[in-house]
């Protein structure tokens, strides 16, 4: 197997992470089979535990599980002194060629080439044993097996227009002295790079001219991939692997009618995201990513409305009655609401009151995980009268517990005690609009991340009350979807189908909020429909606030009160 390793320099998080999707995507265009690996050089053993607001969301893969070096505890060590050189340094290399693999597309046997990300900034302290580890690694896989792209910033001095290399020269400089040589220089930058700009980047960081490439800020990342296919990065990159005679021109017709599709969208829907950390997107990304995917799957411009769920309680009309107003007319303002998971019991009341406003008002909505929880919570409390109905997790002496504890789980440790990972839901009602959705297919595999779940005992109540368990897992004990049929769109689900959601394969879903949204669920409704919309990324995204025109061509953005991260689609 050969690797392309992608590094931040100076400035991080500033395409380090679209750069090695794209490089994906153009890789796999020339006939390669592709896998990758994100890196993010911390100490948590389990991201269940992290907070959102510190490190954006967590992300659940199908085998749901963390890696852990545990030799140690078992006696591998022989009662050595266990080091960060070699002992962390050899665990780190093992996992990356371990899980480089695992075949990811279906196909048996490992992939051609394994795309890594290592998260953070070249010099932090806290990614220096995973440098280290790389390093080795370069020398372990030899030569011609791993190529390096150092990923950039570029400034321009809007006094005086000039892009300064200095950041990037210091960057390459200090990773360099960490015994990563750059192989590829990927210089983020607001317009392309002038020649004599990269004349002197190759001179001072002694990378080949043609070797060093311009990302700069395009209408939408769907772009990034023909930028780098314009600038022939995929002869660069075979190159260094030794791939000349393997690799073939890249095929990216699709890519580049997705593209221009996402360029040319007007039709706005708009979408409440209803949440505890709305302010910052980051905590929801792939809830927005799966909205931007179905929204252009159906051939609308998302806009997406933060309401934070605390907002919307009567605490809040006592404390602070402006905020309470604003955040109920912009629920009351949107097309469709969508309660995103979490934990805690901060906003959740919020969150009921979303999911009662789009319950009797007949506006489309979707739960997931927490927001399916708060949705079977709100209908027992309204539809049963049991108005003391609660989660054990919020509430734990509850009457009417209508979410209780996972019974294997842990009561006293937070961490490692979720259901996590791909799991199968089974279609207990065949003409639901979930099952419609998914193709009429007997089950589907979605990945999970929870602790509480619906109390199987209150099952046959809620059901004779109206309210419809459309699919369960393998037991018949797990409730995994629930809808309301003589509802326009009200449908919960206990996985996160957001986590499967790609760019031409949105998820079924989301699919289903958004047309359902804009009045066409119908359209979509029928097998055939809903597996061929093709999704795409739109030009712009508006996250409520005013617009903003922004430069060199690029999308427009609306902020929420200036802030949520800047969503847009850069």
């Amino acid at each position: 197997m050969k690797y392309v390793l992608v590094t931040g320099g100076v400035v991080s998080g500033l395409g380090k992470g679209v750069t090695a999707s794209s490089i994906g995507v153009l890789l796999k265009a020339c006939g390669l089979r592709v896998t990758s690996i994100k890196i993010d050089p911390y100490l948590n053993t389990d991201a269940g535990t992290m907070s959102p607001f510190e490190h954006g969301e967590v992300f659940v893969l199908d085998d749901g599980g963390e890696h852990v070096i545990a030799k140690e505890r078992k006696g591998d060590y022989l009662g050595k002194t266990v080091q960060v050189v070699p002992h962390i340094t050899d665990a780190i290399q093992e996992w990356i060629e371990r899980v480089a693999a695992i075949p990811v597309d279906g196909e048996e046997g490992p992939a051609d080439i394994c795309v890594i990300e290592l998260g953070g900034t070249i010099g932090d302290i806290e990614s220096a044993p995973f440098i280290e580890a790389l390093g080795q690694f370069s020398y372990r896989v030899g030569t011609g097996n791993l190529c390096l792209v150092h990923v950039s910033l570029v400034p321009v001095l809007n006094v005086v227009g000039e892009q300064k290399t200095k950041p990037t020269q210091h960057s390459v400089r200090g990773l360099r002295g960490l015994g990563l040589i750059p192989d590829i220089l990927a210089c983020r930058s607001t317009k392309a790079l002038e020649e004599n700009v990269k004349e002197k980047l190759s001179q001072f960081c002694h990378v080949p001219l043609e070797s060093i490439f311009t990302l700069y800020d395009v209408p939408n990342i769907w772009h990034i991939p023909l930028l780098l296919k314009d600038q022939k990065a995929h002869l660069a990159i075979s190159k260094v692997l030794n791939l000349a005679g393997i690799v073939k021109e890249p095929s990216l017709e699709e890519w580049t009618s997705r593209a221009e599709l996402c360029d040319n969208l007007h039709v706005p829907v708009r979408i409440a995201v209803v949440g505890k950390y709305t302010g910052l997107s980051d905590a929801y990304l792939s809830i927005l990513k799966a909205l931007l995917h179905a929204s252009v799957a159906c051939r609308k411009k998302l806009v997406v409305d933060w309401v934070p769920a605390c907002d919307l309680e009567k605490e809040t009309e006592k404390e602070n009655p402006n905020a309470y107003k604003a955040a109920w007319k912009l629920l009351k303002g949107v097309d469709g609401v969508l309660v995103p998971g979490g934990f805690g019991d901060r906003g959740v009341e919020g969150k009921i009151l979303a999911a009662k406003y789009a319950r009797e008002n007949k506006i489309p909505f979707l739960g997931i995980c927490l927001g399916m929880q708060v949705a079977v919570i709100e209908f027992a409390r309204s539809v049963l009268s049991l108005h003391d109905a609660n989660s054990t997790e919020f509430k734990p002496d509850t009457k009417h517990p209508c979410i209780v504890f996972m019974p294997e789980g842990s009561r006293t440790h937070m961490g490692g005690t979720m259901r996590l990972g791909s799991r199968k839901s089974i279609f207990t009602v065949k003409d639901s609009k979930s099952a419609k959705l998914y193709g009429n297919k007997s089950s589907v595999d979605e990945r999970h991340r929870h602790r509480y779940e619906v109390n199987p005992d209150m099952v046959e109540r809620l059901e004779k009350a109206g309210l419809s368990f459309a699919a369960k897992d393998e037991t018949g004990k797990r409730m995994e979807i629930v809808e309301l049929p003589n509802h326009p769109f009200f449908i919960g689900a206990q996985f996160h189908p957001e986590y499967k959601s790609r760019p031409g394969k949105a998820s079924p879903l989301f699919i289903g909020l958004i047309a359902a949204s804009c009045g066409e669920l119908d359209t979509v409704m029928n097998p055939a429909s809903v597996h061929h919309l093709i999704s795409n990324c739109p030009k712009s995204v508006f996250v409520n606030g005013t617009s903003k025109k922004a430069p060199n061509g690029m999308a427009d953005v609306r902020y929420n009160n200036g802030y949520c991260n800047g969503l847009h689609s850069r």
